[in-house]
């Protein structure tokens, strides 16, 4: 029996591949945003019924299809980590 979790990280991931599709006129960073705070407690859910592997599992697939938000917050991280002043 599949579980309320999986099923709403199926609809987000069904939902995602769909808005991508569409046209966009701000190259799709306000559906990211949205995507992003709906999928953030969706995989807490995930890791919540079945444990953290499947939540990881969840995760990776989240960070596949949103991998330009992925991308710019590691470039933003990198440049944090050298403007911080060495102790």
């Amino acid at each position: 029996m599949i579980s309320l979790s999986l099923t709403l990280a199926c609809v987000w991931a069904l939902v995602a591949n769909i808005l991508a599709m569409t046209p966009s006129r701000d190259f799709h960073w306000r559906n990211a945003y949205i995507l992003i705070t709906v999928g953030i407690p969706i995989v807490g859910f995930v890791a919540y019924q079945h444990g953290p592997w499947v939540g990881m599992l969840v995760l990776a697939g989240g960070c596949s299809v949103l991998r330009w938000p992925v991308i710019y917050l590691g470039r933003w991280l990198r440049r944090a980590g050298r403007n911080t002043p060495a102790e």
